[in-house]
């Protein structure tokens, strides 16, 4: 793979993980999304890095990291974020997650809060149940014979140049194909399919996401949270914006304007102003045993928003199966 920047490597439980590590200061670890790389992040590292730390890891299955048989659950994932940090010295950092990414960055400041300063998430999943049907259909029996025909040489180019050829013709539906393009370029590596579709299994079933913060977003009021999306997002909805506002109300959120899954490469310039603005704003999170004890006892404070006339907040995961009544004879 071509990368603008110097990848660097670490064996982390034998398995070979790559990462981007530019500038000094304080930390960012940056988490791609599905099937993507530590390249959906270039166009904003640069600047990133002339006041801060900037870690930006290719996830185990991605990228130039290893693709093993091997732990593809969140909590796999942000144990070997705590890991890569662990190895880099760096003891906390602001953690930005993008899409699924957004869902490892969630899982991380759960198990380690005290290692981490701030919370960011870009178009994240985690926040609702709907996802578009291409990645719901990863699952499907057929996806890996289907992938398999679909990235021989001859078909794959064919299929990514048109899929580039036709990147912005209709903006709201079309703006992030050349993105697809390299996602589906990459999945001729039968070893990226296995682990795409075992993290997928992990997340996502064929109702749409499965794993949700919404129990646990009380728990953000210890800790500074910012939240942006693309309007024109296909992928996970805008609406889901709205959930992170009631789920954590202290969140500072952002809608980008013609932009699509991707804010951060649609509008680099406006996503590190929100980025800058967000983390001059806030002091990093101070790890307090005691408060979180009694965040945990206490539990999100749905009770009193409803007796104060409000709604509950939104339950993201809210397509269960349906409980059969047995008739009493």
């Amino acid at each position: 793979m071509t990368s603008p920047f110097d990848i660097q490597y670490v064996q982390l439980h034998g398995h070979g993980r790559a990462y981007v590590k530019a500038g000094s200061g304080p930390a960012l670890l940056l988490l791609h999304g599905l099937a993507c790389d530590h390249r959906t992040w270039d166009r904003v590292i640069a600047e990133l890095a002339t006041r801060y730390t900037v870690i930006a890891p290719d996830l185990l299955g991605h990228g130039a990291s290893d693709k093993p048989r091997a732990d593809y659950t969140l909590g796999g994932y942000a144990n070997g974020m705590r890991d890569l940090l662990s190895v880099l010295g760096i003891e906390s950092a602001t953690v930005v997650g993008h899409s699924f990414g957004g869902g490892v960055a969630m899982q991380f400041s759960y198990q380690f809060p005290e290692r981490t300063d701030r919370l960011v998430l870009v178009s994240a999943g985690g926040l609702g149940p709907e996802v578009t049907p291409f990645i719901k259909a990863i699952q499907l029996p057929g996806w890996e014979l289907g992938m398999r025909a679909l990235t021989r040489p001859g078909v794959r180019h064919a299929v990514t140049g048109v899929m580039r050829a036709g990147t912005g013709l209709w903006p709201r539906f079309t703006r992030d194909l050349d993105e697809v393009a390299a996602i589906v370029d990459s999945w001729s590596d039968r070893r990226a399919r296995f682990a795409i579709r075992h993290l997928v299994r992990a997340v996502i079933d064929t109702r749409g996401q499965i794993v949700t913060m919404s129990d646990r977003a009380y728990l953000t009021e210890a800790l500074p949270t910012a939240v942006v999306w693309g309007r024109d997002d296909q992928v996970l909805p805008v609406h889901h914006l709205e959930n992170a506002r009631r789920l954590a109300s202290g969140a500072v959120t952002e809608v980008f304007e013609e932009s699509g899954h991707f804010p951060h490469r649609d509008h680099p310039e406006r996503f590190i102003a929100f980025l800058d603005r967000f983390m001059e704003s806030t002091e990093p999170a101070a790890y307090d045993r005691e408060r979180v004890i009694a965040l945990l006892r206490r539990g999100p404070l749905i009770e009193a928003q409803i007796a104060q006339g409000g709604d509950a907040p939104v339950a993201p995961v809210r397509r269960l199966a349906p409980v059969r009544r047995v008739a009493r004879s």
